[in-house]
């Protein structure tokens, strides 16, 4: 990865102390919007600089290779399809995602995306992402694989791939290597419409009308962990 030059420097170093107010979801709201606004600014001032200046803002809570950090509720983002990253900051930077009452950790993404000033900005953040190294991300799920199995081809193999490595076409993400709390977190903010409830947000609201399927928490640990082990075999 070619160096950091001192004008990106400078920004990761002038508001790195900030950008941890911003992370995770056990601060006050003044760290918190602190926290928002800083990197909002940061990701801003970065922008003309390219993808891997972006990417500097980023990496506080995502890490320096993408590789996520739980403790700061922040996920894995280098196994994911760029074409559903794009999307997302699309939706985050737009409104269409992190405005729902309730969403405290996707109401803060949604206040760093705004200092993306384009879709120029966030393709270049999003090819850094996509040359940063794949990494399987540590199983955090317990759960009945052979179970999970049986839901996971009767409920979501048709969209989401027979492996859970997402199909464009059907605009359906790829599952395997995405944190398995994250994508545990993710289904319950479907079902508590913190995610999908957004009128233009058509996507989503697809996946919302499926967030209801699976009838208990052990069966929706069951079908992550099931996917979880489809990342490990591949």
């Amino acid at each position: 990865m070619p160096h950091i030059n001192k004008l990106r420097m400078s920004v990761v170093l002038g508001t790195s102390l900030v950008l941890l107010a911003g992370c995770g979801d056990d601060k006050s709201s003044a760290q918190v919007t602190a926290g928002n606004q800083g990197q909002a600014a940061a990701v801003a001032a970065a922008a003309s600089q390219g993808g891997e200046a972006i990417w500097a803002t980023c990496a506080t809570c995502h890490g320096a290779q993408g590789e996520g950090n739980a403790a700061m509720k922040a996920p894995s983002l280098v196994n994911q399809n760029s074409w559903y990253l794009k999307r997302q900051l699309q939706h985050f930077r737009s409104g269409l995602r992190g405005t729902a009452d309730g969403d405290a950790l996707g109401a803060q993404m949604a206040a760093i995306a705004v200092g993306l000033p384009d879709d120029k900005a966030i393709d270049a953040v999003v090819e850094h992402i996509d040359d940063l190294p794949d990494a399987l991300p540590a199983t955090t799920v317990d759960g009945d694989v052979v179970n999970g199995r049986d839901h996971y081809d009767m409920i979501c193999g048709a969209c989401h791939g027979p492996g859970g490595e997402g199909n464009e076409v059907l605009s359906a993400p790829r599952l395997a290597g995405t944190d398995d709390w994250y994508l545990v977190n993710q289904y319950q903010n479907f079902a508590a419409g913190y995610r999908g409830t957004h009128a233009d947000d058509k996507y989503g609201k697809q996946m919302k009308m499926m967030s209801g399927v699976l009838p208990d928490d052990d069966t929706i640990n069951n079908v992550f962990a099931y996917i979880q082990s489809q990342a490990a075999e591949r």
